[in-house]
């Protein structure tokens, strides 16, 4: 006979990737948490290293029948993706009663189809394995194509940095009035950037990109009224900023008096730091899913970052109390 009821409970942890993001995320739900609520903490997940690379997370406290919020991005190198996968094996074996995998940026979401032959599609790989390991469902921000969704056979939690840019730009659009436009890097971002233009009710540049190899751009032909404009270009991710900074230097060639970039995800790998400080960009807005290298900090001026962590904080405490999320997400 049951006698006694045990209250359900939150349980927080993260991976060492995403620790710096994790902490932030920690302190915003505590300053949103009611009057009289005990603080939450991160839940001490440890992970133990072997000389052969290989490594064992294990959680130090309890977390059974608890629901597990375990955050980490999954960029490079592979090793944090396989410790997000050992984190929820890990969880589920020791009877959590859920499992959310809270990933700000997730990783081979750029392989999301097969655009030749004999290529693997490792968006939808990673969403099996996602499964396998044990994940009730996924929270993650600005997918690079909104059908990987699909890829998924439970709940998706896709979150829009789209609510947090809209402020800044509308500050830009009170500073510049009647000459912000926006603008897609290449065709594939006309709907993203179709989006804020519908909020925002500015006028839109497509440029039409041709590569010569992968992250090589050949050639970027502006289609729209660039002459006099104050040019934002939205996108989802910066890796090397080949299109990006291709793009905003032809921009300006054509007659553009500023442009500006906002991108969710400061992938930003190979010489993208040095492109971007060489680059015609004024500014460059990207969001804390991703670290900054530090080794990189000089070269660093152009660039502003957004902190997503309030966004995660009332998403994890809606998800939890399983309340809409939707609502929340102007775009």
């Amino acid at each position: 006979m049951i006698t006694e009821l045990h209250e359900h409970r939150m349980a927080l942890f993260t991976c060492d990737a995403s620790r710096y993001f994790a902490e932030k995320v920690v302190d915003a739900m505590n300053r949103m948490k009611p009057e009289g609520a005990p603080d939450l903490e991160l839940g001490p997940l440890e992970i133990a290293r072997f000389s052969d690379g290989e490594f064992q997370p294990s959680f130090a406290e309890s977390v059974r029948g608890a629901t597990c919020f375990i955050i980490q991005s999954t960029f490079p190198t592979s090793d944090n993706l396989m410790e997000l996968l050992l984190s929820i094996d890990a969880a589920k074996r020791a009877s959590a009663d859920r499992v959310i995998a809270v990933i700000p940026y997730y990783g081979w979401a750029r392989q999301d189809r097969k655009d030749k032959p004999r290529v693997s599609i490792g968006a939808k790989l990673v969403a099996n394995m996602l499964k396998v390991a044990g994940a009730d469902a996924v929270m993650t921000c600005d997918l690079h194509a909104d059908q990987i969704q699909g890829f998924f056979d439970f709940p998706v939690n896709h979150l829009y940095a789209s609510y947090d840019f809209l402020s800044i730009l509308k500050k830009l659009q009170k500073e510049f009035k009647d000459t912000l436009t926006l603008a897609a890097p290449d065709m594939g971002g006309a709907k993203r950037v179709h989006a804020y233009a519908k909020n925002l009710h500015t006028p839109v540049v497509i440029c039409h990109k041709t590569r010569a190899r992968a992250n090589v751009v050949e050639r970027i032909q502006p289609i729209g009224e660039v002459e006099g404009r104050d040019i934002v270009i939205i996108d989802d991710i910066i890796d090397t900023a080949g299109t990006l900074t291709e793009a905003a230097n032809e921009l300006i060639k054509r007659g553009a008096r500023s442009v500006r970039a906002f991108a969710t995800h400061a992938v930003l790998s190979g010489p993208a730091y040095e492109r971007i400080d060489k680059s015609a960009l004024t500014e460059v807005y990207v969001t804390d899913t991703i670290p900054l290298d530090p080794s990189k900090k000089e070269l660093q001026g152009k660039i502003r970052v957004v902190s997503l962590a309030e966004t995660f904080a009332r998403m994890i405490r809606r998800v939890y109390n399983y309340e809409p999320i939707s609502s929340e997400f102007p775009l």
